[in-house]
């Protein structure tokens, strides 16, 4: 499934690949790696309350930012929250990306292989095989409760936005 005109690059419309993701009772599944190559899924998380954000590459001035305001957003929050960052990124690259920039709190997985979370997700960008800036919030019993696909790929996502929809959660 393509959908276009749903988010730009410095402007231009890009094609994002996947069905939407919206508010409902059950999120989609997915594989990704993490940096020690090994497979996870959302059953992974299971009972935790998850932040993930997709992003096009760590190594990018937005993406970096990004990272490190949730890593740093993290310290505060309670213990049955998981903060997930998904790119195609290779998982060493992340790997290596954390460890340079001490970032603890924010666990990083690599889409590169078979896009299964952007797919499922719909972030996957035909033109780029990256993945869009989104940002989804699944609760503990694994419902859709946020959904944010960041409208130009070079901006940062709705930060307040998701950080007061965690707390009504977590309540």
């Amino acid at each position: 499934m393509e959908r276009k005109n749903v988010v730009t690059l410095e402007g231009k419309p890009i094609t994002l690949l996947g069905k939407e993701v919206k508010v409902r009772p059950k999120a989609p599944d997915f594989k990704v790696l993490d940096s020690d190559l090994k497979e996870a899924d959302l059953s992974t998380f299971k009972g935790k309350i998850k932040v993930i954000a997709s992003v096009p590459s760590l190594d990018t001035p937005i993406c970096d930012l990004q990272i490190k305001r949730f890593n740093d957003e993290a310290a505060g929050l309670s213990k049955d929250v998981i903060i997930i960052f998904i790119s195609m990124d290779l998982p060493f690259a992340q790997k290596r990306f954390c460890q340079a920039y001490n970032i603890k709190k924010v666990k990083t997985f690599s889409d590169h292989k078979d896009s299964i979370f952007g797919l499922n997700y719909g972030v996957l960008i035909k033109e780029m095989r990256l993945l869009s800036r989104a940002v989804f919030i699944i609760d503990k019993e694994d419902k859709v409760q946020y959904v944010e696909y960041v409208k130009e790929l070079t901006s940062h996502p709705d930060y307040d936005g998701a950080l007061n929809a965690l707390k009504n959660i977590t309540k």
